[in-house]
């Protein structure tokens, strides 16, 4: 069982930030390693809650700022978790990623596979997605479907500073490599954190209840959802909410069981709803229950750089109660 305190009023990044730092405090092989980390990170998630860089406490030898090539980033990587290692690898945002496409997915995702279980790379790979204000076409983006289609990911989007703890401690356990995704305009969102408390990979979580439809959703857009839930309920419509959490492993039984009793499912995600993984979510629930389905997610557009063409990507609670609304007329 876990040992829980008293909660810690933490920001989203800071919730992090202790998850590691308890990690390394009770793990020597746990080291990070990544740009500008050893001032505390861009987004100061390698602080402590009181501001000051984790890499003070731990050295440079484990928060480890490295040069900028995310390919050697995550080459190292894979070859430090291969020889006992357990390497936190920071990309700073998720499309910064694609440099180093190869190392993850052909290296880390398929090691275990290749050698018969003999090699495990238990690699964390933090990947900031999202929305980030004026940040353009690339620094925008969520690409959570492309990992998730890999086998031997496991993929990871916690939306709230407590599960931003929880599901990190969970990734660091987890011996295979972690997608970890975490949303660039949560950050600075606070909320109660239980040090000790955990979440385990692939069981959503219910944030909002209701029984006239389902919305599932994940990383940022969840808050979006439950707004949208609020505005529905003052017109006595009643829209559970369930924030998935891992989106692999995702947790099926939780989706299908609400499909089953809801009758409509209404999938959202930050993502270009083409070939996100809302549709993945939608062909197995229209496969496995009675529900009628639909999805909600970006346009197939580039980010753009100005507010009013930001605006045009984003998923908004408004966005998710229209479609909420023409679900329930079908």
């Amino acid at each position: 069982m876990n040992r829980v305190v008293d909660t810690l009023d933490l920001s989203y990044a800071q919730a992090a930030a202790l998850a590691l730092a308890e990690a390394m405090e009770a793990d020597p092989n746990v080291v990070a390693l990544g740009e500008d980390l050893g001032r505390g990170g861009v987004f100061g998630q390698y602080r402590d809650p009181d501001g000051a860089p984790l890499a003070r406490r731990f050295g440079g030898h484990r928060i480890v700022d490295t040069p900028i090539s995310e390919s050697t980033i995550v080459g190292a990587a894979v070859g430090m978790a291969l020889a006992g290692v357990r390497p936190v690898v920071e990309l700073r945002v998720v499309d910064f990623a694609l440099c180093a496409i190869d190392e993850l997915v052909n290296q880390a995702a398929k090691n275990r596979f290749m050698f018969g279980g003999q090699g495990r790379v238990p690699l964390v790979a933090r990947m900031p997605i999202g929305l980030w204000g004026n940040s353009a076409a690339q620094h925008s983006q969520s690409l959570e479907a492309w990992f998730a289609h890999i086998p031997g990911l496991v993929v990871a989007a916690p939306a709230t500073p407590a599960d931003n703890y929880g599901l990190l401690h969970a990734a660091l356990a987890c011996g295979d490599p972690v997608i970890y995704m975490e949303h660039k305009e949560l950050w600075g969102v606070a909320g109660a954190v239980a040090p000790g408390a955990h979440v385990p990979l692939g069981k959503a979580r219910l944030a909002h209840p209701g029984n006239d439809l389902t919305i599932v959703s994940w990383s940022r857009q969840v808050h979006a959802c439950v707004a949208a839930a609020e505005a529905l309920a003052r017109e006595s419509i009643g829209a559970e909410v369930i924030d998935l959490r891992t989106l692999w492993p995702w947790d099926r039984e939780a989706v299908l069981g609400s499909a089953e009793r809801t009758r409509r499912v209404l999938v959202v995600h930050e993502a270009v709803q083409v070939a996100g993984f809302g549709a993945e979510v939608a062909a197995t629930v229209a496969e496995h229950s009675p529900a009628r389905v639909a999805r909600l997610g970006a346009p197939r557009i580039p980010v753009g750089y100005a507010a009013v063409l930001e605006d045009e990507a984003r998923i908004t609670a408004g966005k998710v109660v229209d479609a909420a609304r023409r679900l329930l007329q079908r």
